[in-house]
């Protein structure tokens, strides 16, 4: 969401000190849209490593192509969002070990086996396999249409697939994001096709010898150990964490964090709300 908002709105919008803050606006925006709609009981805003190192060592080109630097404008507004979104009242959640998704995929997850409704605000679509009972995920889209909901039907719809084979999907179809090559000449119509057929990725490779289609049964027969692999990648990791108490977001303090950074339309929006 901050590297979003950062590329999103200009940097010359800077806070008192005169440094930009156009990422924890925006971002902050991106997260106050979603409440106001469903005033949820609570705010979790997660934070982990770009790429975990359980997933490099299992494959080292994962994320290989998205290793940038982070943009000098950006590295304080990311030391800053703790003490700026903790004045919301929002809890944030870190893990040195795991990836955000995971912490995301595993608060989600806990909510829904409390009995609770989950809502998964990302513009990953790989969280499509967080989709099921108690859990919808919130896909940002571009543009100022605020997050679309997506259940499971939406990804059947989407994909061909229930949404616990997302993994397998994207081990078959690939993930050029995250340098996943997935299986050789596998598009998204035959990896939904063939765990449709089969049920999972396991049962497809075990089937492959019987596959009518050369070219197909090749790709999977030589590639098994990289596709599974990959769908060990693509599954998210419990990361052991609990549901947060009911925590209401404070209006008030949220407006004097916006304005003690310079972000006086934002504080007038909150005064209103805490009104």
């Amino acid at each position: 969401m901050l590297f979003r908002a950062f590329y999103a709105l200009p940097s010359k919008i800077v806070g008192t000190d005169g440094k930009p803050v156009n990422a924890l606006l925006g971002t902050a925006n991106l997260v106050l849209r979603e409440v106001e709609l469903h005033q949820p009981r609570a705010v979790v805003l997660c934070f982990g490593p770009d790429a975990a190192a359980y997933r490099t060592e299992l494959y080292p080109g994962y994320h290989e192509k998205r290793e940038e630097e982070m943009p000098d404008e950006l590295a304080p507004q990311f030391a800053k969002s703790r003490d700026f979104f903790e004045a919301f009242g929002w809890t944030v959640a870190t893990s040195d070990d795991l990836e955000a998704d995971d912490l995301l995929g595993t608060y989600a997850r806990r909510e829904a086996e409390a009995g609770g409704q989950a809502l998964l605000l990302t513009g990953d679509r790989d969280m499509y396999q967080c989709a099921g009972e108690g859990v919808t995920v919130l896909y940002v889209r571009t543009g100022g249409k605020g997050a679309e909901e997506v259940g499971a039907e939406e990804v059947r719809k989407r994909y061909g697939i229930d949404p616990e084979l997302v993994p397998d999907f994207i081990a078959l179809r690939g993930d050029p994001s995250d340098g996943l090559p997935g299986a050789k000449g596998v598009g998204p119509k035959t990896a939904a096709e063939l765990l449709r057929k089969h049920g999972s990725l396991e049962s497809v490779l075990d089937a492959a010898i019987r596959e009518q289609r050369p070219k197909l049964r090749a790709a999977l027969i030589e590639a098994r150990e990289d596709l599974l692999t990959f769908k060990d990648i693509a599954t998210l990791r419990d990361a052991g964490v609990d549901p947060p108490p009911d925590t209401p977001t404070d209006w008030a303090a949220a407006a004097a964090a916006a304005r003690q950074r310079g972000m006086n339309r934002l504080g007038d929006r909150l005064e209103q709300l805490a009104a």
